[in-house]
């Protein structure tokens, strides 16, 4: 595929936004844009997780779904989920049915609790794996980068589960910590616009 489609508005995005009707809007309006909203973040490392091994239209479908199986994607509600709940999860038909990944999202749950206290909160945390300016890479050249690595090694450090290297890469992708919008992207300068006027949350609280 070529790194970038020509929209029926007649501007260039990325090629991946092309190639399911509903990925438009999702590029156009959420992907690579920064965010520091803790329940935001929490909701898209476990939707990255759910992807694993699966395509995203099949996620995004689903994200309303998952939204309401999993509480809104509020932690402190999804931490006290039990093994009635994930029986539960495992006959919805709405969301994709993996034991393994069920259990990981209340695991994570609990593990976002302690990552709260111990961190602030989980957009100081995650907004430290930011790369800075000369760590960069080239537009839509990876799937993992040495932050994606170090993010998932200490993320599996703290006990959470199904956040490998490529999961995590997409994850920061997504939620802006990179603009990996290409090159000729309209989106690459909104996202990097909106990227200029956003304070990383860990400087934030460094400060």
């Amino acid at each position: 595929m070529s790194k970038e489609f020509l929209a029926p508005d007649g501007q260039l995005r990325c090629g991946w936004a092309g190639s399911a009707p509903e990925f438009l809007a999702y590029h156009d309006h959420e992907w690579g844009y920064p965010v520091a909203d803790d329940k935001r973040l929490f909701e898209k490392i476990c939707l990255e997780s759910f992807q694993s091994g699966l395509s995203w239209r099949t996620i995004l479908a689903k994200r309303e779904n998952f939204r309401a199986a999993f509480a809104g994607f509020d932690w402190s509600q999804v931490a006290r989920f039990g093994p009635q709940d994930v029986d539960r999860l495992l006959q919805d038909a709405g969301i994709i049915r993996h034991r393994g990944k069920i259990e990981a999202v209340i695991n994570n749950a609990r593990r976002a609790e302690d990552m709260v206290a111990e961190e602030g909160s989980l957009a100081a945390f995650f907004w430290s794996y930011e790369p800075g300016p000369d760590e960069q890479v080239p537009p839509q050249t990876a799937s993992i980068t040495p932050q994606s690595i170090a993010l998932s090694k200490e993320l599996k450090k703290r006990s959470w589960k199904f956040v490998g290297p490529t999961t995590c890469f997409a994850f920061m992708q997504a939620m802006g910590l990179v603009n990996d919008h290409a090159t000729d992207c309209i989106c690459r300068k909104k996202a990097a616009q909106a990227r200029a006027a956003f304070t990383s949350p860990a400087v934030r609280q460094a400060g």
